[in-house]
């Protein structure tokens, strides 16, 4: 199948869904596309809550796309590419929307990201994560502060330094990205369906309120992670990450 994003509106429900046959990894078309897609369901007044999910029945998502990632060669295009998830982060983060999560198997690096930018998330069992940037010579710097922010800094410093193993979903529900996690896919989604719809009830103007109340203190976030994108820009571009990217390939 060709990679995707896709807005669809359900019963006032706005449902974005990306997918990308590598694992839901995300190059930076997708990312553009995605962050479009988060604004253009803020500013629809028919949508009144938004489900980001992704196609497939496996990887929630796998990160940023590993081909795009050997292939910086300069400083501006490290910035670029590692900007992709920082867009996305402060389109869900600017949303006036709640934005839930579905997320039905295993996140890698700013896969985690996403989850954390969402502001209510819904997992199955198997959706165990993992900050995996340390291991290629780099580390969470983009998604580091939405990380931060759900799992606290104790939690998002154990997962990024202990970048080779996956922590599962019930580790992640205990620290606060998930609320609920579930047996299998279909009651994860039973769920989500049922939670939005209870969501398109309440006042919209309120709901709007409140997102922006439990965002107070990321203002400088669009600066931030910008900043954050031009450090993994440089490591990138450092001997040692070029040479265990090499080794991946």
């Amino acid at each position: 199948m060709e990679p995707y994003v896709k807005l669809t509106n359900k019963n006032s429900v706005g449902y974005i869904e990306f997918f990308h046959p590598a694992h839901n990894s995300l190059p930076g078309n997708l990312l553009s596309e995605l962050a479009r897609s988060i604004t253009n369901a803020g500013e629809d007044e028919s949508i009144k809550v938004i489900v980001l999910k992704s196609g497939g029945d496996r990887t929630f998502c796998a990160g940023a796309s590993f081909e795009e990632l050997v292939s910086i060669n300069d400083d501006e295009t490290g910035k670029i590419f590692f900007s992709g998830f920082a867009n996305v982060i402060n389109a869900m983060r600017k949303c006036p929307k709640f934005i839930i999560g579905r997320v039905q198997g295993k996140t890698v690096g700013g896969g985690v990201g996403l989850a954390s930018a969402t502001d209510y998330c819904m997992a199955t069992k198997f959706a165990s994560i993992k900050l995996s940037e340390l291991n290629v010579g780099i580390g969470p710097f983009v998604v580091g502060p939405a990380v931060q922010r759900k799992l606290g800094l104790s939690a998002m410093s154990q997962i990024a330094i202990d970048a080779n193993t996956f922590y599962s979903a019930e580790w992640a529900k205990n620290k606060g990205l998930f609320t609920e996690v579930y047996e299998t896919t279909e009651a994860l989604d039973e769920a989500v369906v049922a939670f939005a719809k209870n969501l398109c009830a309440y006042n919209p103007k309120a709901m709007s309120e409140m997102k922006t109340m439990f965002w107070r203190g990321t203002e400088d976030w669009d600066q931030l992670l910008i900043q954050r994108a031009k450090i993994s820009g440089r490591l990138v571009l450092s001997e040692f990450t070029k040479d265990k990217l090499q080794s991946y390939k």
